[in-house]
């Protein structure tokens, strides 16, 4: 499906019923929105994942704009601003209020941003392997210590120049991301715009810095972490938590998870985000 917000129309699906039946009355779930890392890929990485969570919640599969099955608008819309705009306009278009926004990676920097510009808007927030601002040094040190010289010069040369080296890096350092076993055929079954990816890596990913805005948000925030995450490292995690308001983040970090938090501590972090939702 796909609906109209703003100039561009975006792809969503949606899993689980919004209300469900409970005695002679009808109970309201929460709707959480999942958005998801990249950017250029698209939402099926969630799919495994938000089946479970399904179970109790109403969830929505969301591709950013020049993501998958959206609509790709421009270079000069693909920012961190935009993305941002787009949940809230999404959100007003379907009616949704008072949604949980779960962000992954770069779906959770759009979350972040999304959040620090409309703060009264979403009930809760959940950044699972994300990062406030980019810290090369951290990520080339982990990458070396997992995937040993060549992950690391592979990572330095991608985030110097990404699209000559998108395919080396996916080669070499995308496996180091997931401490399990990845799902057959996932990569290929995403829709993939590497320019966006691109243009983002090469661009506003160098210089963004969320840390001081993440002081206006206003709801209940989870942040999760993998201890063997080469992207968002811990020291990231702590970063992150250290900028959000003291009273209402808590967090938790998964020590044999790596980037792949969602599908390598599956359970747990289910666990851990039922209890945050104050699920049944």
């Amino acid at each position: 499906m796909r609906v109209q917000t703003g100039d561009v129309r975006l792809f969503f699906d949606v899993e689980g019923a919004k209300l469900v039946p409970e005695g002679p009355a009808m109970r309201e779930r929460p709707t959480v929105i999942l958005l998801h890392g990249g950017p250029g890929s698209d939402h099926t990485e969630f799919v495994p994942f938000g089946s479970a969570l399904a179970e109790v919640a109403q969830v929505v599969y969301l591709d950013h704009r020049g993501c998958g099955r959206s609509d790709r608008s421009g270079p000069e819309r693909w920012n961190l601003e935009t993305w941002a705009d787009d949940v809230r306009a999404f959100c007003d278009a379907l009616e949704i209020e008072r949604p949980v926004v779960l962000g992954n990676s770069f779906g959770g920097m759009v979350a972040q941003a999304y959040a620090a510009r409309y703060p009264d808007h979403p009930g809760k927030l959940i950044l699972t392997s994300t990062t406030a601002k980019l810290r090369l040094d951290r990520m080339l040190h982990v990458f070396e210590r997992l995937g040993g010289a060549q992950a690391a010069d592979v990572a330095r040369r991608f985030f110097a120049d990404p699209m000559p080296n998108f395919h080396d890096y996916i080669r070499v350092c995308l496996p180091l991301y997931r401490q399990s076993p990845p799902e057959e055929d996932a990569l290929r079954r995403a829709v993939l715009h590497l320019d966006v990816g691109g243009h983002f890596v090469a661009g506003e990913m160098q210089t963004y810095d969320l840390r001081a805005d993440l002081a206006r948000v206003r709801c209940p925030t989870l942040v999760l972490s993998g201890d063997l995450d080469p992207f968002a490292t811990t020291a990231d995690a702590r970063d992150l938590v250290a900028a959000l308001p003291r009273e209402l983040v808590q967090a938790r970090s998964f020590p044999r998870a790596g980037h792949a938090v969602l599908d390598d501590a599956r359970d747990e972090a289910l666990a851990t985000i039922r209890e945050f939702l104050g699920a049944p």
